[in-house]
């Protein structure tokens, strides 16, 4: 019985450590699970697979095309047909009504058709292959839209659990300055107002911590949301801050290259696209030729007995072709290839347009980082130099060289400093993903 309790137990264990687990996020795994979850993402996924059922569509149209019929009349009235007269002995210029034919009539048979020659089918072969690079670089634009959502949510989710720890340690230290304070002023070593100053420090360090814990709850909902993570669920983050802040290095910025940006290069397969167009319009004005043929059987009764293997049905059977020419359209063609060709020119200024644009974004982004490199270092600095300036505060106080007074300023220049770095911190993580967006590198 001990073994099956021991058996059970460490299952039990075993199972809870998969959850945990399975519950702990890298940034590269939240990413990751994003792609593999997130709505968004998997309707961009959709739309890359409509394209392809749409190029093997298009390319069915240059297969043979059979179709099969099976069609039964009865004749409530039979069709009536006008004879000349004379046929019959009356005079001419007169006609006399005679009705023809069955009562049932019944006819089945097959009907195909090839394509021989389209300028529409073999550019539309051409415009779908371009259509499915389209909807791929689509793809990877919603990717990186995705990884830089998530990116920025992982790290404001990271920074505030670090927050949270320097607020809880301050806490800490003031309670205890506090409370020996407070003993102080109960034995007559130290005056009221340096308690209550020191009081109010403590409840709005106390305060600023519950504030953060709900600021971390609402993040971290957001993030669940970006990754399409169930928003019930608890979020384990494995990656810590220290290793991003590790990582940071000044930017060195050469020549920008936009080439890699999903929208530009969208930009690009959208021309080849309206390209094409122009092109298969002019190819428009050549003929198309098709040829087909039906092989049918053909039954007339009187009597509805079409299914009768007695009764006699009679073979149909034709080959031919159809050559179609554009004679005159009224000019239609024409208006619509100098429709195509404007919507051509105006797609080649949105692509100028775009690439002073992106270079103008990766410029912005580029400085941007710089300055969070450079704001960065600086509030590391002020944070160190604040740190120092409390511990030196703490000590002359310890050795009753010093007062409550400086202690409170240096503390709340501490928390001021801690505030500035892990904003400092928090501009530098976006300020990456976004130069590394705006020249399309995020994702690979």
């Amino acid at each position: 019985m001990k073994k099956f309790y021991l058996i059970v137990a460490l299952y039990c264990f075993s199972t809870t450590k998969g959850q945990q687990q399975a519950n702990a996020f890298s940034l590269q795994q939240a990413v990751e699970y994003a792609v593999k979850n997130s709505p968004n993402y998997l309707n961009a996924e959709l739309d890359q697979k409509s394209a392809e059922y749409r190029r093997k569509e298009v390319a069915g149209l240059g297969l043979p095309q059979i179709t099969g019929s099976i069609d039964v009349k009865d004749y409530i009235e039979l069709p009536t047909s006008l004879l000349p007269g004379q046929f019959f002995g009356a005079p001419a210029g007169t006609y006399i009504p005679v009705k023809f034919g069955t009562k049932y009539n019944g006819t089945a048979g097959l009907n195909a058709s090839q394509l021989l020659f389209s300028s529409d089918y073999i550019f539309g072969l051409k415009a779908s292959k371009e259509f499915i690079n389209l909807s791929r670089i689509s793809l990877t634009r919603s990717k990186s839209d995705l990884a830089s959502q998530v990116s920025k949510a992982y790290y404001n989710v990271m920074i505030n659990r670090d927050r949270i720890k320097l607020l809880e340690a301050n806490i800490l230290r003031l309670k205890k300055i506090y409370e020996d304070t407070k003993a102080f002023n109960q034995q007559g070593f130290a005056e009221l107002i340096d308690v209550e100053r020191l009081e109010v420090q403590y409840n709005n360090l106390v305060t600023e911590k519950d504030k953060t814990v709900k600021l971390i709850g609402l993040t971290e909902t957001l993030l669940k949301f970006q990754m399409g993570y169930k928003l019930s669920e608890p979020i384990v983050l494995s990656d810590s801050l220290s290793m991003e802040i590790k990582q940071f290095e000044e930017l060195s910025v050469n020549k920008l290259d936009i080439s890699a940006r999903p929208d530009y290069q969208l930009l690009q397969a959208q021309q080849k696209l309206l390209d094409l167009d122009v092109k298969r319009l002019k190819w428009g004005y050549l003929p198309t030729l098709a040829a087909y043929g039906s092989y049918q059987y053909n039954a007339q009764r009187q009597q509805f007995d079409l299914l009768d293997p007695n009764q006699k049905w009679f073979k149909i059977a034709l080959v031919g072709a159809t050559l179609n020419l554009n004679v005159f359209d009224g000019f239609q063609r024409y208006n619509k290839i100098q429709q195509a060709k404007i919507t051509s020119l105006k797609n080649q200024n949105t692509i100028k347009n775009i690439e002073m644009v992106a270079e103008m974004e990766a410029t912005v982004a580029s400085i941007s980082y710089s300055n969070a490199y450079s704001s960065l270092l600086v509030q590391k600095k002020n944070m160190e130099l604040a740190q120092h300036v409390y511990e030196v505060a703490q000590k002359k106080n310890e050795n009753g060289v010093g007062s409550n007074l400086e202690i409170v300023t240096a503390e709340t220049s501490l928390k001021e400093a801690q505030t500035n770095y892990y904003n400092a911190v928090y501009d530098m993580l976006v300020a990456k993903i976004d130069y590394q967006k705006s020249i399309g590198t995020l994702i690979k």
